[in-house]
């Protein structure tokens, strides 16, 4: 995070643009705070999925100008989690207390501080507890974006009593095994793992390299390439993404739509050095059309 943090508010949420939502919240902290700008990450967040959510935002939150952060992923609105600030070295988080932000405040170096939303002054009067994210939460980041403090905002609160981030870590078994899992889909269909590239070369796969991969209940092989462009026709590929990690890919075309595989769907990588693992030559390949 880098830049001005009296005037930039990045914003997340799973609200999409079909309805008003996001432009509510933007015209809350408009009012508040006319100087204002808002950075939209994306509305796009499968609705109730905090652990995409936070999967997004840690991808992202390194990217972002300093200042403050506005996610709101949801589905525990209403009920007794807290709408917390979180301070952090360049800036602050504002959201629900359910692990949407823990990843980031990780990945930012920690909380300083963290206030929970319970201040009405600078609150919406609020019809009903169903929408935080416009009565409670957007009007805290236009406060803070306006130039309040943001021990303004309500209670200080234990920074070791937040929800932390569940996010899956994979599992390397002695045998060379790798059991990890989907992470994310993009838009083109690259499958992101929560596996390392390290762990391959730790066990002597290189560029070029075929492993075993087991998708699901799917059994196919993947050649590790630099670039989505030197898959084959229809060859499965393992790339290393943008993010650091390896991910699942076909050349132009989506490899979690040819493997049926989405977030969360069990991924097991097997070197050629794992014991009973398949030569690349008996590896079945399909190469027709997934139906």
């Amino acid at each position: 995070m880098s830049g001005d943090p009296s005037t930039f508010v990045s914003f997340l949420s799973d609200y999409g643009t079909r309805d008003e939502f996001v432009g509510v919240c933007k015209a809350i902290m408009f009012e508040i705070a006319p100087q204002v700008r808002v950075v939209d990450i994306t509305h796009d967040v499968d609705p109730f999925d905090v652990r995409g959510g936070a999967l997004t935002l840690v991808r992202s939150i390194q990217y972002l100008p300093s200042g403050i952060v506005l996610a709101i992923v949801d589905p525990g609105v209403g009920t007794d989690r807290r709408c917390i600030a979180v301070e952090v070295e360049n800036g602050v988080l504002v959201g629900p207390d359910n692990g949407l932000l823990a990843p980031s405040v990780a990945m930012l170096g920690g909380a300083l501080r963290v206030f929970a939303l319970t201040n009405q002054e600078y609150q919406l009067p609020a019809p009903s507890g169903t929408f935080a994210g416009r009565d409670v939460m957007a009007p805290a980041a236009g406060h803070l974006a306006a130039g309040v403090a943001i021990e303004e905002l309500g209670d200080e609160i234990d920074v070791n009593s937040l929800v932390p981030g569940l996010l899956p870590l994979p599992n390397e078994g002695d045998d060379g095994r790798i059991d990890g899992e989907v992470l994310w889909v993009d838009r083109f269909g690259n499958a992101q793992l929560n596996i390392d590239p390290d762990m391959l070369t730790a066990r002597q796969v290189g560029l070029g390299d075929a492993v075993e991969v087991h998708v699901g209940n799917e059994l196919r092989r993947a050649r590790w390439v630099a670039t989505y462009a030197d898959a084959r026709p229809s060859e499965l590929v393992i790339v290393t993404d943008s993010y650091g990690l390896l991910s699942l890919a076909l050349d132009r075309r989506s490899a979690a739509a040819h493997l049926a595989a989405a977030p969360g769907t069990k991924v097991a990588v097997i070197p050629p050095t794992t014991p009973g693992a398949m030569t690349p030559t008996e590896i079945p390949i399909d190469l027709g059309r997934r139906t």
